[in-house]
């Protein structure tokens, strides 16, 4: 199992189930579809989409919150590319990723549950993908583990 999280030949050769590489590159395109809505989009997706009330900070502390959500996109849009390469290149590094991808999400829970958080109007998508990529993620790292 280690072998195969940790490869010592990192190759192009996939070995675990094939619906953890399916929804390893679903998951790819939603990474990178996000990264772009933060770093191109007037408000880097805080109001439009998290519902962060961007009102409430006034203009220099709004400005503040939409430049952290584009500089969040381009952190996101390499680990989109980095996914890319993966699946281009470097299968055998997926359960690698799954690995990772888990991490984040479980340190994104634990941030929300150790910040003050931010002034909201209403749930964000996030908020509600926090909580199912975390066991999505677990499963998806076990099936590519495991194989088929």
């Amino acid at each position: 199992m280690l072998e195969k999280l940790l490869p010592q030949t990192v190759t192009n050769n996939y070995r675990g189930h094939p619906l953890a590489k399916r929804v390893f590159i679903v998951l790819t395109a939603i990474t990178i579809g996000r990264s772009l809505i933060h770093m191109f989009a007037p408000d880097g997706g805080a109001g439009s989409i998290a519902s962060i009330a961007l009102d409430s900070f006034g203009e220099g502390g709004a400005n503040t919150v939409i430049t952290i959500f584009a500089v969040w996109g381009l952190s996101q849009l390499i680990i989109g590319l980095l996914y890319v390469i993966v699946l281009w290149r470097y299968m055998s590094l997926i359960p690698l990723m799954y690995f990772f991808f888990s991490f984040e999400y479980l340190m994104r829970l634990m941030a929300g549950v150790y910040t003050p958080g931010l002034e909201k109007l209403d749930t964000a998508p996030g908020e509600i993908a926090n909580v199912i990529f975390l066991p999505l993620g677990l499963v998806m790292l076990w099936l590519s583990l495991r194989g088929d």
